[in-house]
């Protein structure tokens, strides 16, 4: 099957390519989406041209099997500040933000998807928003146009529970139009289906975090990437949130907490068969209350010494690598008289 490749022929846009960091770095996860690209192209030159930013675009090609790859060749062709990563397959949209985070060299870093429902017009609006200081800017679809009871509400309830678990309020997490300074995605680290929760994830750093309302546009072309079974990974991703935010740096507490819980009602159990075989003379042997004292003594053992090994991994996981449990936003340091 033959794949049409963008022209570029009879388009004239000027720009000039400065080789030092952009101003803005613009990420777009992007699989299976050859017929969007010309207009996706089109619209954020038209959208950034009058800004006065500097700006690159990094599109990762997340393993499509159309023509995309083609289309997105001719576009790094026309325009050098189109920056292309194609992956070997298919390994999700987390991974590709990711992937595209770690290329990324502007001060500003936006996210955004490629099947035109974001608009680009809407990116001064949030850079307005980063310029005023706020760490990360979500993009809010007030005025969604996907059926209500099967997509709209789920996301409603999802956006109430992730903020509740989280409490970093936002009403649109599913929105990919989003933009971060800098030290924000380059202390992010994604795995999973986590690049939802990217503000919550980025909360440990003290991030400041506001949302504007953005425009949603009807999908024009192919059909979507998504399914009921989402939902599922959702909910599982959240757990995985909540115990990063909470317990990450300190996994004893959860672990330890929970075993000694357990082992206490264990030991209050066998205190109390105690009593009753020494103090009352009675048999205790075949009582089901003493297995279940037994089982828990252990269970909470068990959970005290997991917790110990989380802690230990944790360590080997942050020292080697020098990883610190802390991001600096910014240092006011003078040199004292005696050192100069």
């Amino acid at each position: 099957m033959e794949h049409k490749v963008l022209d570029f022929n009879d388009q004239t846009h000027s720009f000039i390519f400065d080789a030092s960091d952009p101003d803005l770095s613009i990420v777009i996860p992007l699989y299976n989406e050859e017929e969007s690209i010309p207009a996706l192209y089109q619209e954020i030159t038209n959208a950034l041209t009058d800004t006065g930013y500097s700006y690159e675009v990094i599109v990762v090609d997340d393993g499509s099997r159309d023509g995309s790859f083609a289309q997105l060749r001719a576009v790094h062709q026309r325009d050098p500040r189109w920056r292309i990563i194609r992956f070997r397959h298919n390994f999700g949209q987390t991974a590709g933000l990711s992937a595209g985070f770690d290329a990324a060299q502007g001060r500003i870093v936006v996210t955004m998807d490629a099947d035109l429902q974001n608009d680009p017009r809407d990116i001064p609006r949030l850079l307005e928003k980063i310029e005023e200081g706020y760490d990360i800017v979500s993009g809010w679809r007030v005025e969604r146009k996907e059926p209500f009871f099967s997509r709209r509400l789920p996301s409603i309830l999802a956006n109430r529970l992730i903020s509740s678990t989280t409490h970093v309020a936002l009403h649109d997490y599913g929105c990919t139009l989003k933009a971060y300074q800098r030290d924000v995605v380059k202390n992010v680290r994604l795995y999973g289906e986590l690049h939802r929760f990217i503000p919550a994830v980025a909360s440990w750093m003290g991030v400041t975090v506001t949302e504007v309302p953005v425009n949603d546009r009807a999908r024009r072309f192919g059909k979507s990437k998504y399914g009921i079974w989402r939902t599922f990974r959702v909910i599982l991703d959240l757990i995985t949130v909540s115990f990063l935010l909470r317990f990450a740096t300190k996994p004893l507490h959860i672990f330890g907490g929970i075993g000694v819980a357990i082992a206490t009602v264990g030991g209050i159990l066998g205190l109390y068969l105690v009593y009753v075989k020494l103090v009352l003379g009675e048999g205790i042997g075949d009582r089901p209350l003493l297995l279940l004292a037994v089982v828990l003594v252990i269970l909470g053992i068990q959970m005290i010494c997991t917790g110990l090994l989380a802690e230990l991994v944790m360590r080997v996981y942050h020292e080697p690598r020098g990883r610190p449990t802390y991001v600096i936003r910014e240092r006011l340091e003078s040199v004292p008289d005696r050192w100069q």
